[in-house]
Order: structure tokens, then C-alpha cells, then sequence
């Protein structure tokens, strides 16, 4: 059975963002990291090596295939943020077009800066993934 790469670890978050590069992707990833601690009400942890993680929840697919993962998080790229909506929560669609400048995955969304989305619909949208998530998996 394949094993999930991607595992908590006990690295340094603040370590891992002070060595991001690109100083205006840091400076966001830096306060992403308290706005999500604040929204989740869980404290980051890293997943891998680039994935700053908030809570945690365990899957199980119809295939046998079972692990754990992050409930939300994001990731450093080189010139913008991958945030972590696993699950996708009420209102999503309607959310995602009063945000702002994004791109958005099967379940990551791309922003370039904080300052370029409205924070409110980012909020809301972090919280619906997670809420949707455990209504799911407990």
C-alpha cells in the first residue's frame, strides 16, 4: 500500500518562514500563519518540508488507502502562497469571487499577496473547509 508522504514533523515553523526567499511572500506567509492559528484555533506545524499546518484529521478511502493530513495550511511557493482548502465549504463559489486576484486548484488556492484579497472571504473560506472536513471525517 502506498504510504503518505507528507507527514507532520517537529521543524521549526518560524525557521521554515524566515528562510523564504522572496521577502514580500515571506512577510505573508508570516501573517497568514497567525490568521490561521487564529481561525482554526489550532498552533502551525510543519507537514513535509514546506506545508505550515493547522489541525489535523484522518482519512480513509473506499480503496483501503488511509492516513493523516493537515486540516488546513499553506505552502511558500517562489512568487505567491498555496493555501489549503481540502474540502470544499458552503458558499465556496460566491466566496471565491468577492476574494480578489486568485487561482484556484482542485483544492488549493493561489494568491500573490494578502494585500491583493479581501481577508474576510479568505477567513471564511478557510473555515468552511475545515468545518466541511470534519463533518466528514469526524
Amino acid at each position: 500500500m502506498v504510504k503518505n508522504k507528507t507527514k507532520a514533523t517537529e521543524a521549526d515553523v518560524a525557521a521554515h518562514l524566515a528562510s523564504v526567499e522572496n521577502v514580500a511572500v515571506r512577510a505573508d506567509c508570516q501573517a497568514l500563519a497567525g490568521l490561521m492559528a487564529k481561525w482554526t484555533q489550532e498552533q502551525p506545524k510543519m507537514w513535509g518540508a514546506s506545508i505550515v499546518g493547522f489541525g489535523q484529521y484522518h482519512y480513509k478511502y473506499e480503496s483501503g488507502r488511509e492516513g493523516d493530513s493537515c486540516a488546513t495550511g499553506f505552502a511558500a511557493r517562489k512568487n505567491e502562497v498555496a493555501i489549503y482548502l481540502v474540502a470544499e465549504g458552503a458558499d465556496q463559489s460566491a466566496l471565491l469571487a468577492r476574494l480578489g486576484k486568485h487561482k484556484m486548484g482542485k483544492s488549493c488556492l493561489y494568491i500573490r499577496r494578502l494585500s491583493e484579497i479581501d481577508i474576510g472571504a479568505l477567513e471564511a473560506l478557510v473555515k468552511g473547509s475545515v468545518t466541511e472536513l470534519r463533518r466528514r471525517h469526524g
